[in-house]
C-alpha cells in the first residue's frame, strides 16, 4: 500500500506499509527568503500543509540535496537527527555527518519496516542541477527509485531536482517506473537564462 501526503515545494509524505519517508523537508514559514549566490534567490510563498512537529515517526529522509534552502530549509535541517536515516549525495552526507548515508547515482540501500511490513530498496538515481558542466556551481543531486515485495503498477521513482539530460531517460530503461513524483520548476540564472531545474 503505498500512500503520498503532499506538504509543499519538494516535500511529501510517503508511506509504503509501515515505512514512513519524507522527501526533501522544507517546513519554514511563509515569508523566508532564500539565496543561492550569484544574484539568484527564493521566497517561500506558502506555510507547509502540515507542520513539521505533527508528522510523527520517520523512518527515513529521501534528500536529493542539501546545499539549497528550498530543499533543506532550516525548519528541515531541525528535524534531521530525529529520522531514523538521511539518504542523500555522498558530498551531502559528509556535510550532514551523523544519520546521513551517502549514495552515488546506482547504487541501493534497504529500509526495514519497524512493524515487519515490506522492505523497501532505495535506489539513488542520476540528477542534473542544471545545464552541462554546472556541477561545480550547483552541487550534486540525486533522485530515488523505490521497489517493495508485492509492488503493484512498476516501481516508485522521485526525480530530485534535474533537467532532462541523459541520466533521467536511463531511468526509464532500467527499470519500469509505474508512478513518479517530479519535481517542477523553473528557476534560471537572470544572466544566462538557462534553466536549473524543471
Amino acid at each position: 500500500m503505498l500512500t503520498i501526503t503532499y506538504i509543499g515545494g519538494p516535500t511529501a509524505l510517503i508511506e509504503v506499509g509501515g515505512l514512513r519517508l519524507l522527501t526533501d523537508p522544507t517546513f519554514d514559514a511563509a515569508g523566508r527568503h532564500y539565496n543561492f549566490g550569484l544574484g539568484t534567490s527564493s521566497d517561500k510563498l506558502q506555510d507547509p500543509a502540515i507542520a513539521a512537529d505533527a508528522l510523527g515517526r520517520i523512518d527515513a529522509v529521501l534528500l536529493s540535496h542539501d546545499q539549497h534552502d528550498d530543499n533543506l530549509d532550516g525548519a528541515g535541517r531541525a528535524l534531521l537527527p530525529s529520522a531514523g536515516q538521511v539518504i542523500v549525495t555522498p558530498s551531502g552526507a559528509r556535510r550532514l555527518g551523523g544519520n546521513a548515508n551517502g549514495l552515488e547515482p546506482w547504487a541501493s540501500t534497504t529500509l526495514t519496516a519497524p512493524d515487519g511490513g515490506p522492505d523497501v530498496k532505495v535506489t539513488a538515481t542520476p540528477a542534473r542541477h542544471g545545464p552541462p558542466l554546472s556541477r561545480p556551481l550547483v552541487g550534486e543531486v540525486i533522485g530515488f527509485l523505490l521497489e517493495w515485495e508485492g509492488q503493484q503498477h512498476g516501481a516508485f521513482w522521485i526525480s530530485g531536482d534535474t533537467v532532462y539530460f541523459s541520466g533521467v531517460a536511463e531511468v526509464g530503461r532500467r527499470f519500469d517506473v509505474g508512478t513518479a513524483l517530479i519535481h517542477l520548476g523553473g528557476v534560471r540564472f537572470g544572466i544566462t537564462a538557462r534553466r536549473v531545474t524543471r
